[in-house]
Order: structure tokens, then C-alpha cells, then sequence
């Protein structure tokens, strides 16, 4: 399968950052981290008063809300002393300071929760604004880059760029930064207001926190293989299951059924197992914290009830400290797992710049020559190409066509006939040599004009979700509906598209099993039709048609390349016997040059090729 979907949570405020305990998880490191980090944050610096903002009210969030523990002792250190006036008739609780102290303390929840509204909403609108920008740049980049990149990288890896990546970069990068900054602050700022209260207590307190991180280390080392055998075998059951359901007729033609189960269940019975470890030793974890934070809990009660009999520290501050001592355990866990999210998300921004940053397509020429009044005369001059730099595909290819010709390219598979026609739409460019238009350099010529020139039908269908009308539409979007029902019946595929409920009104899956490979051939070459272009290329056409529909797409396709320069890969030698020349290929050569009859006659590679596809 493609990268299994990252998952993450959503940030908690003033808790341990979602996704699970430390090193838990299985993160992606980038290559490059530092790199990467430098380009990320130039990425960032259009937005930074945005995070300026986000950070200073993070900030003042954070150090409310370390106060407020102090407020509250004071609070209870009155209720404490007035209730003790009270039991000895010398006096009660004073009403009015307590008020005011009750007072101070809601109006520093009530700013502290208003900032981190408007830090979280701040952010989630960053969030997404990051988000959104990377895949505009990301839709703008898929167009500038060659058919090279495309060729060599998978749908699902190009895929993950736009959707997982992103999501994992701009989710991840909002916790880490605030996250990140929360815990730092919280820390150093509870230390600094513990001091205040109790150096000695401090001192305990920061000393039986790192027992519980030693602890939680122990557990880390022996559940980690298990969470990683848990990541491993969750995508090989996934990639199980898409394998079965996509080749599900083949399993049944071969009942395969009980072979794919016992493979399934056997990767199955491992994640079961790596599962169950992971999360039965990890399981561990919280009630270990939560001992030694009652630990900490009972050492503040006795040694602060010791300091306050002794009149060291008022009552109120052991309520204050065991504020603190929680305070000070999450920002610790926070921490270690912004690290994780942080690693994350540069591993994330990592691979969405090696995107951005790939090499695009040789910008066109500063003063294009127009297309206009274009005859459709081509000529290949001398024409070397190799794909990787080593092996040459096209040898010295030389050929001249003139306008209208039916030009036909046969060959066996990888002799390069394919590559020609690349190489003339400027998918590639050549090593050495020309291509020339009525004696222009393609090069010479922008691409998107070039292209326009030609209208491509290949082998392999593409339809996309719509109506058949709009599928049909795209080879000319401001046709009218008239111009697509006569290239419908040009095509032959008017009276299937008026079988259909809804005729050409109906909507159709790019991917959907109701229409056959044939018909789905028929309706990309009615779209072709209605383009109307100069230079036609038909790469196996009709290939996927029966031969009564072959039959009527050729007399068709003859009608269409009437006055056009035509270009005819195929295969099956019996669709190309009305060509007017035929070029024949063989590793990257044209080896001979001819007519249907002439080739026969010469008895060659053409004519061998030709009868060993009518030998019984």
C-alpha cells in the first residue's frame, strides 16, 4: 500500500498532547532534519505575526494560569485562619479580602481561558491557512513538472504528499509550536513559584518526578518492538485486504479463497498479538504516573503539614503545591511527545518540499513562435533520447512527414514507438538532434500551445466523475451540446450513451465497472473527435474494441484524419494497411520505411512480423 494514513490529536491545553505515551507511537524521522527545519520556518515567516500573536497569548495563558495555584492557597489560607478566629472567638473569616481574593482569581481564569480561545482559534485558522497554501502550491507544481516525475513515483506516493503530509505538517506543526512553548514556560514558571513558596518542598518534588520518567523509560523499552510490529503488520493486513478485494474475481476463479483467509488470519494473529503486548504493557504507564503523583501527593501533605505547624509556610500553600506538582508532571510528558509530533511534522514538511523542490519542466522560450496557420509538416532530424542518460532508446531517428499523411509506427514492445510520440508533444526532450513543426523547433513553440495542436487517444482510457456529456466536453470545453451528440455519432457511441437512464446527463465513476472497457474507449475518442485538432495520435485506439466497433471507429478515424497529420501506433498490423507510410521500429531504429504492399514485397521484418499474426 501507499504510506499508511498518519493519525493525530487534537492539542490539550493544559494536558499530555493526544496520540498516546512517550515514544509510543511510530514516528517518521526526516533525513534531513535540520534542513528541512531551516526551510519550514522560511516557509513560515509570511505567517509569523500570525504566530508572534499565537505565542504571546499563549504565553500569557500559561503564566495565568501558573498564578492562579498560588491565588487559590491564599484563598484557603484565609478560609483556614479565619475559621481558626472563629473556633477561638477572637474574630472570623474576613469576607471582604477573601472576595477579593475569590475575585482576582476567577477574573485570572476568565482572561486566561478568553486568550487561550483566541490563541486556539488563531491557531486552527493558521492551521488550515498553512494547509491550504501548501496544496495550492502543491496543484500549481503538479503542472510545471515533467512526465519524468510521474513515471518514476507512484499515484498513492504523489497522493500522500497532497493529503496525508499536509494534514500531518499543518496539525502536527500547530501542537509542536504552541505545545512546545506551553510546556517550556509551564515548567520553568511552576519551579520559580514553587521556590517561592517552599525551596525544601521544590527540591522533593523535582526529585520523585524523574523516578516516574525512569519507570516510564522501562515500559518504553519493552513495548516499543511491539508498537512497532503492530505498525508493521497493520499495513500488511491492509495491504491484504486491498489486494483481495481488487483481485477479488481472480481469487474466486482460482478458489483462492481459503489460501488468501489462512494468509490473512496469519497476519492477522500477529497483530492481534502485537496489539494486545503493546497495550498490556503500555497499559502500565498511567497507573505507575499516577502512584508516584500520589506520592508526591502524600509528601507534600506531610512535610508541608510539618512546615506549617511550624509556621514556615501557611496552610493554603499544600493545596497551591499539589496544584504545582500536577502542573509540573504534564508539561514533562508534553514534552516528550512534541518531541514525537515535532519529528513528525518535519518528516511531513520534508517530503512535501522534496516536492516542491523537484525539477520542473525547461521554461518555454521568451518569445514563442505562434501556432497559428500551423500546416501539420513534421520532421525528425537526427533524434537521439535515453531516459536515464545511459541507455539510448532513439538511435539517430530520422523521418519526414508531410501535411495529412497517415503515418503508421510498428514495432515489437520497447522499440520505442511510444517514446517518438512523446518526444514530439515535448513530454521529453530529446538528447540530440530536432523535431520541427512546418520548420519550426518544437522548442520553440510554448508547450500549452504545442499541445494543443494535438489531439491523443491512448490505450489506456481515462474518464473522470461527471456526466458523459462533460467527459466528452473536456476535449473542447466551449462546445455546444449539438457539437457533442454529432462526435458521439462520429464515434459510433451515440446509440449506447441513449441506452443509459439518463442518456448524456448521466453521471459516471471515473472508475465505474458499468460501462466497458470498450465503451469507455469510444467515448475518449468521441472527445478526441469533438477537439478537433491538427495532428491526431492514436496509440492502440482501438485495441480494447470488438472488430465490428473497430470496423466503424476506422472508418470514422479515416473521416477525422482527412487533412490532418495523423500518427497510428499499433499493434494489430491489419488497422494500418491504409496507411500512407509506415515507419517500422526496432530498438530505437527505423529499419524499414514504406506502404502496407511495399513492405510485404520486401519481405522483411515488416512482412515477418505482419504473417506471424495470421499463422494458425
Amino acid at each position: 500500500m501507499a504510506e499508511e494514513e498518519k493519525q493525530t490529536q487534537p492539542r490539550n491545553k493544559r494536558g499530555p498532547m493526544g496520540g498516546g505515551p512517550i515514544g509510543m507511537r511510530s514516528v517518521d524521522r526526516a533525513k534531513d532534519f535540520k534542513g528541512t527545519s531551516k526551510k519550514l520556518l522560511s516557509y513560515l515567516s509570511c505567517y509569523k505575526w500570525k504566530i508572534i500573536i499565537v505565542l504571546v497569548l499563549s504565553v500569557t495563558s500559561t503564566v495565568l494560569s501558573i498564578i492562579s495555584p498560588k491565588i487559590l492557597g491564599k484563598a484557603t489560607t484565609e478560609i483556614s485562619n479565619g475559621m481558626v478566629q472563629k473556633i477561638l472567638g477572637v474574630g472570623g473569616i474576613n469576607m471582604d479580602k477573601l472576595l477579593h481574593i475569590i475575585l482576582g482569581l476567577v477574573v485570572l481564569y476568565v482572561i486566561s481561558a478568553v486568550f487561550t480561545y483566541i490563541e486556539n482559534y488563531i491557531m486552527v485558522t493558521l492551521s488550515n491557512k498553512i494547509s491550504f497554501d501548501l496544496r495550492e502550491d502543491i496543484s500549481k507544481k503538479f503542472h510545471r513538472l515533467p512526465l519524468k516525475y510521474y513515471e518514476t513515483k507512484t499515484t498513492g506516493e504523489i497522493l500522500s504528499r497532497v493529503t496525508n503530509d499536509v494534514d500531518t505538517l499543518s496539525q502536527n506543526l500547530s501542537q509542536s509550536l504552541v505545545g512546545t512553548l506551553d510546556a517550556i514556560i509551564t515548567i520553568i514558571g511552576t519551579i520559580i513559584m514553587m521556590l517561592t513558596i517552599s525551596p525544601l518542598m521544590t527540591l522533593i518534588s523535582v526529585i520523585i518526578v524523574p523516578i516516574s520518567f525512569l519507570l516510564v523509560g522501562v515500559i518504553i523499552r519493552n513495548s516499543q518492538k511491539y508498537f512497532k510490529q503492530q505498525q508493521e503488520y497493520l499495513g500488511v493486513v491492509n495491504s491484504q485486504v486491498e489486494e483481495m478485494y481488487s483481485g477479488h474475481n481472480v481469487v474466486k476463479v482460482f478458489n483462492g479463497e481459503r489460501k488468501a483467509v489462512n494468509k490473512f488470519n496469519k497476519a492477522n494473529d500477529v497483530l492481534y498479538t502485537a496489539e494486545w503486548k503493546s497495550q498490556c504493557i503500555s497499559g502500565f504507564m498511567h497507573p505507575i504516573m499516577q502512584t508516584v503523583g500520589n506520592l508526591g501527593y502524600v509528601v507534600v501533605a506531610v512535610i508541608g503539614g510539618y512546615l506549617t505547624i511550624k509556621g514556615k509556610m501557611e496552610i493554603g500553600y499544600i493545596l497551591s503545591f499539589s496544584k504545582y506538582i500536577n502542573n509540573l508532571n504534564h508539561p514533562m510528558v508534553q514534552i516528550g511527545q512534541v518531541t514525537s509530533v515535532l519529528q513528525s511534522a518535519v518528516a511531513a514538511a520534508e517530503r512535501v518540499f522534496e516536492f516542491l523542490d523537484a525539477d520542473e519542466e525547461i521554461e518555454d522560450v521568451a518569445n514563442p513562435v505562434s501556432t497559428d496557420n500551423i500546416v501539420g509538416d513534421i520532421s525528425f532530424n537526427n533524434v537521439s533520447f535515453s531516459y536515464d542518460g545511459d541507455k539510448t532508446v532513439i538511435h539517430n531517428f530520422c523521418a519526414d512527414i508531410k501535411h495529412g499523411q497517415k503515418v503508421a509506427i510498428v514495432g515489437p514492445t520497447g522499440a520505442g514507438k511510444t517514446t517518438m510520440v512523446k518526444l514530439l508533444m515535448r513530454f521529453y526532450d530529446v538528447n540530440s538532434g530536432s523535431i520541427t513543426i512546418d520548420g519550426h523547433n518544437i522548442k520553440d513553440f510554448k508547450r500549452e500551445d504545442l499541445r494543443n495542436l494535438f489531439g491523443m487517444v491512448l490505450q489506456d482510457t481515462w474518464l473522470f466523475s461527471g456526466t458523459i456529456k462533460d467527459n466528452i466536453r473536456y476535449g473542447r470545453l466551449n462546445a455546444t451540446d449539438e457539437d457533442i451528440v454529432k462526435a458521439a455519432k462520429s464515434a459510433y457511441v451515440d446509440y449506447f450513451i441513449r441506452t443509459l437512464p439518463d442518456s448524456y446527463d448521466m453521471v459516471i465513476d471515473g472508475d465505474t465497472s458499468s460501462i466497458s472497457v470498450g465503451q469507455r474507449q469510444l467515448l475518449t475518442i468521441a472527445r478526441v473527435i469533438l477537439a478537433d485538432p491538427s495532428i491526431l495520435i492514436l496509440d492502440e485506439a482501438t485495441s480494447s474494441v470488438d472488430t465490428r466497433t473497430e470496423l466503424l471507429i476506422q472508418k470514422a478515424m479515416d473521416k477525422l484524419m482527412e487533412g490532418r497529420t495523423s500518427f497510428i501506433i499499433a499493434h494489430r498490423l491489419s488497422t494500418i494497411k491504409n496507411a500512407d507510410i509506415i515507419l517500422v521500429m526496432d530498438h530505437g531504429d527505423i529499419v524499414e520505411v514504406g506502404n502496407h504492399k511495399e513492405l510485404l514485397k520486401k519481405n522483411g521484418f515488416y512482412a515477418s512480423i505482419y504473417n506471424s499474426q495470421f499463422e494458425e
